[in-house]
């Protein structure tokens, strides 16, 4: 059976692998006032971040149209006999249930949706491990099998740098937002029941990112083998710091480097970092 893996642009796989692998991309839109912009097609990251800098008002965020996965699902029937599409959590987006809607109105392709109950690389872990499978030929049950499997162990968080930038989303009032910044406040977010909720808050960066950290190594001491994401939104260098001080201690793990684009960058803001890992 020839498979085909897709997923939606918040997945932010670096462009060598979406190549490698052949990976087909959904993209969701950032719109600025009456100006909307296809995630990596119409606005890089950093075009993004500089046009967030500019103006006052935040941007939103909007789903793919279910016509426009229609037509992307009917193109690859052409070539395919079923597809993967695996999307950001179901929880913080309507483009998983898009994709359902979209796969009962295509007849001629076998579609298999997939709520990842994440974003962004985590995400983008059960994108590349689905196609890895299916150049192996794997069956689609048998890898959503192993996509639920790798459910059971990957693991997230996030710290939100910018608190003016939750206040500015409506997730932090004023008050709060004012208290926090006076406090080095940094929350740390986590997925629960498919939505982004607080995990903790800690004082000053050092240490939030100090308690992720410490999170990951206690799995790594367990002797387990990880795939490891470092994560950052326009701030690549930290996330280099960070891969590097786990890289020292554990050179035989599988780590990488990722980032937040515009549409999760709306919601977590400039400076973010976040870690994801799973056991392979």
């Amino acid at each position: 059976m020839n498979i085909a893996v897709m997923t939606d642009s918040t997945s932010y796989i670096p462009e060598f692998l979406i190549e490698q692998y052949n990976i087909h991309i959904v993209p969701l839109n950032v719109v600025f006032g009456d100006d909307s912009y296809r995630e990596g097609i119409d606005i890089t990251t950093g075009e993004f971040y500089d046009k967030v800098r500019e103006t006052t008002d935040l941007p939103k965020t909007s789903q793919p149209s279910i016509g426009m996965i229609t037509e992307k699902l009917e193109k690859l029937a052409g070539k395919y006999d079923a597809v993967i599409s695996i999307h950001l959590s179901s929880g913080i987006s309507g483009t998983y249930q898009a994709v359902v809607s979209a796969a009962e109105m295509v007849e001629t392709i076998d579609v298999y949706p997939y709520d990842s109950e994440l974003s962004c690389m985590g995400q983008g872990f059960y994108v590349l491990e689905a196609a890895e499978m299916s150049i192996a030929a794997k069956p689609p049950e048998v890898i959503i099998e192993r996509l639920d499997e790798m459910k059971q162990s990957i693991k997230a968080y996030f710290m939100a740098d910018d608190l003016s930038h939750l206040q500015r989303g409506g997730r932090l009032n004023g008050a709060q937002a004012i208290i926090g910044s006076l406090l080095q406040i940094k929350p740390l977010l986590h997925f629960v029941d498919k939505k982004i909720v607080p995990f903790e808050k800690i004082r000053t960066r050092k240490k939030a990112l100090n308690r992720i950290m410490g999170m990951l190594e206690e799995d790594a001491a367990q002797g387990k083998e990880l795939k490891v994401v470092f994560i950052h939104a326009n701030n690549e260098s930290a996330a280099v710091d960070l891969k590097d001080r786990f890289d020292t201690e554990h050179p035989k793990m599988d780590t990488m480097i990722s980032y937040f684009g515009p549409v999760i960058g709306t919601h977590l803001g400039e400076g973010a970092v976040g870690v994801c890992w799973y056991k392979k």
